[in-house]
């Protein structure tokens, strides 16, 4: 039924009727070309469409099909009673017209109206609950009646009269419903089925079926009234376009079920784009109809549906010419729903007689399509699993071939491990070797480190005592000198006064002229002088000393607490002997706390990097004024950490070397000047101590290393 909106009509003369005569029998009567029909385009009303009776024109269709209009159209037709009965009653099985009125024309030649009904009226204001619009005809023996209908739908206006007595109407209805009722169960139950399977499988092919199958099957109901009729009988807007949105689901749930099935992606690429152009034709019908454009989504909707028969139609024979066996199927189904609404068609226009048969045709062609639908489903599944066992046996016997040659190649990749394994072995010695070297050439380089640091110790050492030795020492001859003198005035003064001979006053006179021949004041104050020479001499030898002692604590491997301050002092005057006198050496020491530490490891970060200061100094200035090396500790930022900050105006250090210095084995000073340790060892220490190493520097202005360390180690 729903393919008779979109073809187009044809129509074939038949013998005109002037009137309908009813007769004693059951038969029910088909007046469709007996009708006379005003169709004009403006709206007629019932005061002036007697004024129009000569613009009527004869029906020529067995059933008239007058297609779309915008405006009321008007019927006449004349009824003889030739049987016994007054009761009849007249049909019109066509449930889509929004507006239905009839009148008949009373003895003084006016219309007189008989009932009015229509799909935009409450279906519960029908004197008979059905779908279809049925009126009574009080007609007597042998009376004659004029009759006029107005019709208006905002869809296809196609009416299929019938007149018969009551009893022969309801027999013919009850048969419609009874096909109507199996119709419906075939769609119910092809839903149910189809949609297991969808939630079995997952194929996506039938959940587009189950959509396109039920929303089918609202559109047939909704064509015969069934929808207004149980579903929304209060809703005659909605019953107004819900056909329209029904039969745009279900054809573009064929739309994505033909992609799917067919695997048009694949069979057919270029198809594609005429299934978009129809989904959008459909959806074009669907936005139209919702804002209102029910008749002009109506015929948009005709014409999608149109082309959609026809494309699918093809696109199954052309898949199918290709190979693809489930589109047989599908050709079949569309072929067989195609049939069905041709006859539909042709019994309209009287081509084929009306009969249980030709009237139902399309519903019958439906079934047969669900069906043919359902079984190229089962067709396609049974084809995938096929193809799917005879995937499983080639890979099953790629997989034995594929175990063959494993077993082939574990015996051969065995001998090769069990080679590679002995070079492996062979390797691993080798390495283990080089790695025992390794580590000794490390400990080596190490020692060659320290035992440069304890040279450089000994001879700062060996410097800084040597001078106040060498005062002691040059002082102690003219010391023993002025002693001796010193004994020997004692002696001739006690000569002098043991005398017997001289007088006290001859005594003093002696010792006097003694006293001024030795000059006793000078030797006194040379004396003195050279008491105090080797008193100074002394205090810095063991000032050195001490120093030394403070520095040397480097193989403490405790942590304790110890003074900062005093470690960089100790430093400095190690150091003395390579600071020449041109050289400023500032020291900012701050009021800093002992902190936990290594205290010969940091004295050993001090000594390398004030070395490194002063031979960059040295470099640059040489024995001239100008050089600075400043030392400066302090807080840090955060309390808990100290800041010590060792400066020089030298040479400076490259940019490009700068993230090289604690490099082991990096150095820049010329060969035999140094290991390229110091300063690996320095950052390691530091490192140690939780701290870090902050360097600035800009060539040849100088270096900054600020040595920010914790005063408490984490336990």
């Amino acid at each position: 039924m729903r393919l008779q909106f979109i073809l187009f009509a044809l129509i074939f003369p038949i013998c005109a009727f002037s009137q309908v005569k009813l007769g004693n029998g059951t038969d029910v009567v088909k007046p469709n070309s007996s009708l006379k029909i005003l169709k004009l385009d403006r709206e007629v009303d019932s005061n002036e469409v007697l004024q129009l009776k000569d613009q009527f024109f004869q029906s020529s269709d067995f059933i008239p099909n007058l297609g779309l209009s915008k405006f009321n159209v008007w019927l006449s037709l004349i009824v003889e009673n030739n049987g016994r009965s007054s009761s009849y009653l007249l049909d019109i099985a066509y449930p889509l017209l929004d507006e239905v009125e009839l009148y008949e024309l009373d003895s003084t030649g006016q219309l007189v109206t008989i009932a009015q009904l229509g799909g935009n009226k409450n279906f519960e204001e029908r004197k008979y609950q059905h779908a279809n619009y049925i009126f009574d005809l009080d007609i007597e023996p042998s009376e004659r009646k004029e009759l006029f209908l107005r019709v208006k739908s905002s869809e296809q206006i196609i009416l299929p009269l019938s007149i018969a007595t009551p009893v022969s109407i309801w027999e013919k209805l009850l048969e419609d419903n009874i096909l109507v009722g199996l119709y419906l169960g075939v769609v119910i139950i092809m839903s149910i089925y189809n949609l297991f399977l969808f939630i079995s499988v997952r194929d996506y092919s039938y959940f587009f079926y189950v959509i396109y199958v039920l929303f089918l099957g609202l559109t047939q109901l909704g064509i015969v009234g069934f929808n207004f009729q149980y579903l929304w009988p209060g809703y005659p807007e909605w019953e107004r376009v819900s056909i329209i949105f029904f039969a745009c689901i279900s054809s573009i749930a064929v739309l994505f079920f033909t992609s799917n099935f067919l695997n048009v992606k694949r069979n057919a690429p270029l198809a594609r784009w005429l299934l978009f152009g129809l989904l959008f034709l459909f959806l074009f019908s669907f936005v139209c109809t919702a804002f209102g454009y029910v008749q002009f989504g109506f015929q948009i909707m005709q014409t999608a549906t149109t082309l959609e028969s026809i494309v699918l139609f093809v696109l199954s024979l052309w898949v199918l010419q290709k190979g693809y066996q489930p589109a047989k199927y599908f050709f079949a189904a569309w072929a067989v729903l195609l049939i069905g609404a041709l006859i539909f068609l042709f019994k309209d226009y009287g081509i084929l007689p009306y009969n249980l048969f030709t009237s139902n045709s399309f519903r019958f062609a439906s079934i047969v399509e669900m069906a043919l639908l359902s079984f190229a489903l089962a067709a396609r599944i049974n084809i995938l699993k096929q193809q799917k066992e005879e995937s499983q046996s080639r890979e099953l016997a790629i997989s034995q071939e594929n175990e063959r040659l494993i077993r082939e190649q574990n015996i051969v990749l065995e001998q090769k491990v069990n080679e590679r394994t002995r070079e492996l072995t062979q390797s691993n010695e080798s390495l283990q070797t080089t790695l025992t070297h390794l580590k000794d050439t490390q400990s080596q380089l190490v020692e060659a480190e320290k035992m440069a640091s304890l040279g450089q110790l000994t001879a700062g050492v060996a410097h800084e005592i040597n001078n106040p030795i060498n005062f002691v020492t040059s002082n102690v001859a003219p010391l023993k000198r002025d002693i001796k003198m010193v004994w020997d005035t004692l002696d001739e003064i006690e000569r002098i006064a043991f005398s017997e001979d001289l007088s006290v006053k001859q005594k003093q006179e002696q010792i006097q002229a003694y006293k001024e021949e030795l000059d006793i004041d000078y030797l006194k104050e040379e004396v003195d002088f050279l008491l105090k020479g080797m008193h100074d001499g002394a205090s810095r030898t063991a000032e050195i000393v001490k120093s030394l002692r403070i520095f040397s604590r480097v193989d403490e491997d405790t942590l304790k607490y110890a003074d900062i301050n005093e470690g960089l002092e100790s430093t400095l005057v190690i150091l003395g002997s390579i600071i020449n006198e041109g050289m400023e050496v500032q020291k900012i020491y701050g009021d800093i706390p002992e902190i936990e530490c290594y205290a010969g490891k940091l004295n050993q970060v001090f000594l390398n990097i004030l070395t490194n200061a002063i031979y960059a100094i040295d470099k640059k200035f040489g024995r001239n004024f100008g050089g600075i090396l400043k030392i400066q500790t302090s807080i840090y930022e955060d309390p808990s950490f100290i800041s010590i900050l060792i400066s020089d105006n030298g040479i400076g250090i490259p940019s490009h070397i700068k993230e090289k210095i604690f490099e082991p084995f990096f150095t820049t000073k010329d060969v035999g000047e140094g290991t390229g340790l110091g300063m690996s060892i320095a950052y390691n220490t530091i490192a140690k101590h939780e701290g870090r190493i902050v360097v600035e520097s800009e060539e040849g202005q100088g270096t900054i290393f600020n040595l920010i360390i914790p005063i408490k180690q984490d336990s």
